[in-house]
C-alpha cells in the first residue's frame, strides 16, 4: 500500500490543522492505521492509531483531548484533526499502515507498522 500525507503547515499556538493521508489500492480497509511524529533530533513517537473499522482508537497522552483520528474506508482516507496546537507539537507527521485482523487491538509502536507515508511538516509558533 502506498500512503501520502498532506495538510501540514505553519500555525500559531492554539490553532488547528487537519492532516490527511490517502492510500492507493483497494485494500485500505484491511489495514490498521496510525499517525506518528518526529521532532528534530528526537525519536519517532506515537500520536494516534485506529483499527480497521474505526472501532478501536488510541491516543498518546500528550494529544488526548486535542487530536482526533478518523478514517473513511470508502475514500481510502485517514485524517488527524489537531486542535489547540502547542509548540511542542512541532514535528514531521507520518501516517502508517499495518496489516491487521479486524479483532486485533490497536498497536502503538512504530516498529509494528510496515508502510509509511512521506511525512508532512507541522510547525506551531509560540
Amino acid at each position: 500500500v502506498q500512503l501520502q500525507a498532506f495538510g501540514g503547515g505553519l500555525v500559531q499556538t492554539g490553532g488547528s490543522l487537519r492532516l490527511s493521508c490517502t492510500s492507493s489500492g483497494r485494500t485500505f480497509s484491511m489495514y490498521a492505521m496510525g499517525w506518528f511524529r518526529q521532532a528534530s533530533g528526537k525519536e519517532r513517537e506515537f500520536v494516534a492509531a485506529i483499527s480497521r473499522g474505526g472501532g478501536r482508537i488510541e491516543y498518546a497522552d500528550s494529544v488526548k483531548g486535542r487530536f482526533t483520528i478518523s478514517r473513511d474506508n470508502a475514500r481510502n482516507t485517514l485524517s488527524l484533526q489537531m486542535n489547540n496546537l502547542k509548540p511542542e507539537d512541532t514535528a514531521v507527521y507520518y501516517c502508517a499502515a499495518r496489516s491487521s485482523i479486524s479483532s486485533a487491538p490497536v498497536k502503538t509502536a512504530h516498529e509494528q507498522y510496515s508502510y509509511w507515508g512521506q511525512g508532512t511538516q507541522v510547525t506551531v509558533s509560540s
